[in-house]
């Protein structure tokens, strides 16, 4: 029985007798990604079992050697951007310098993992057209399709008048601290781009390919409530007030009720009360200790919060200051939102004028047409950091499923459709001016 890649590449040469806008060198292209899969699927599995999770620097570092190996031969200028100062490892850097006045694309991956050294789940295992491993999908298989992409761009001409700057970050599941400092060369390469584009994971909605022009933003909370501490017998009493638990609750009661709205979503992930509480380092933990007879002193919520644009997180905000501000009888109560967090990927006409390119790109392949995702069906992610200012495109990683967990699956055959998708994407944007 052939292999999907086998039947993928079939297509591609039954297709291009009728897709005419297919060109030699694009068809060169898809040649190139068919016949170098056995390549792309073992550097998957030299990447996948070298462990690199976001605080295993030192694997960290390992695997951008192994993606500066891959990419210096093809006339890449890479540079490694230790990061000691927010306790990661640090970036991959990679310059490509094609024709002067041509567009600048941004590659943008990572490099780490969410599976630490004490993880269980730490080795690649193929079965037919699957594979498992830690990061095999997000993202050790988006950093191959972008190697993939660009040999494939090389064999075929296209690569050399190609202005392409990449980006892997080595902390992108675990951001070091500060983020405006672990995020800083990424925001200036997106300010001398002109498009970005994203190697995470391909997203399927209802078994069809989607293409990914928005991202929500990750920002976290904390509602922290004071109350009188007094005797539980005069809960309510105009002297004892209400009581910082039911303080809490009335709030968290009216963000439930008062905040939703489209593409809004909200959670409250730790809670704690009692006559004393507090928050452990990195505000995961907390610790209570109270009695049934009393009234509570001080409770404490943390949440996360994802919005689609800045001006729907500027709303949203003004509304739970308004709702925390509004205070039951004798309670007090404060909002404080986490420095850093991820930014939003808006659904820019330009990010969408980049799925109708790539669509373009489908159309010759002889491939369906891609819609665009609903944002709330992926997460936030790096390239949300450069979408203010360069119109940018998600999701061109290859198509896996259960990622962050245990039994993480890859669909093999993606590398090379994706792959193919992307090279002959880059290759037309290369001969874009300015």
């Amino acid at each position: 029985m052939k292999s999907l890649a086998a039947l993928f590449a079939l297509s591609l040469v039954l297709a291009a007798p009728v897709h005419a806008e297919l060109s030699p060198a694009e068809k060169r292209i898809a040649a190139t990604i068919d016949a170098e899969q056995d390549r792309s699927i073992a550097l998957l599995e030299r990447l996948v079992n070298q462990n690199s999770g976001s605080l295993n620097l030192e694997g960290v570092e390992k695997v951008g050697a192994m993606m500066r190996a891959e990419l210096e031969p093809l006339g890449f200028a890479v540079t490694w951007k230790p990061m000691p100062e927010t306790k990661r490892a640090g970036h991959l850097i990679a310059v490509h310098k094609g024709r002067a006045g041509r567009k600048r694309r941004l590659l943008i991956g990572h490099l780490d993992t969410v599976f630490e050294p004490d993880s269980p789940f730490q080795t690649f295992t193929r079965k037919g057209d699957l594979a498992t491993g830690p990061g095999v999908g997000d993202d050790k298989g988006g950093m191959v399709v972008i190697v993939a992409a660009l040999r494939a761009m090389q064999a075929a001409g296209t690569l050399k008048d190609a202005n392409i700057e990449i980006h892997l970050t080595g902390d992108e599941e675990d951001a070091g601290d500060p983020i405006s400092q672990s995020r800083a060369d990424l925001i200036s390469a997106g300010k001398r781009s002109d498009v970005a584009l994203d190697f995470e994971g391909l997203v399927r909605d209802g078994g069809a390919d989607m293409g990914s022009v928005a991202r929500r933003s990750s920002e976290s909370w904390t509602v922290t409530t004071t109350g009188k501490a007094n005797h539980s017998s005069g809960i309510f009493s105009a002297e004892s007030g209400d009581g910082a638990i039911n303080e809490l609750a009335r709030i968290l009661h009216r963000f439930r009720t008062e905040l939703p709205e489209p593409n809004l979503t909200f959670s409250v992930g730790l809670v704690a009360g009692g006559q004393e509480v507090s928050l452990g380092d990195g505000g995961i933990r907390a610790s209570a200790s109270g009695k049934t007879n009393i009234i509570a002193a001080t409770a404490v919520a943390r949440g996360d919060l994802r919005t689609l644009s800045a001006e729907q997180a500027a709303r949203v905000k003004a509304r739970m200051a308004a709702i925390v501000a509004d205070h039951a009888p004798g309670t007090g109560a404060s909002l404080a939102f986490d420095p850093g967090g991820y930014p939003a990927m808006a659904p820019t006409e330009g990010n969408r004028a980049l799925l109708t390119k790539l669509n373009g790109v489908n159309s010759d392949l002889g491939l369906a047409q891609m819609a665009a995702l609903d944002p709330l069906k992926r997460g936030a992610g790096d390239i949300s950091f450069v979408a203010a200012d360069v119109d940018s495109l998600a999701g061109l990683g290859p198509y896996s499923t259960g990622d962050h967990a245990p039994g993480e699956t890859l669909e093999l055959p993606s590398i090379a459709r994706q792959a193919t998708r992307a090279a002959i994407l880059m290759s037309r944007l290369a001969m874009e001016r300015r």
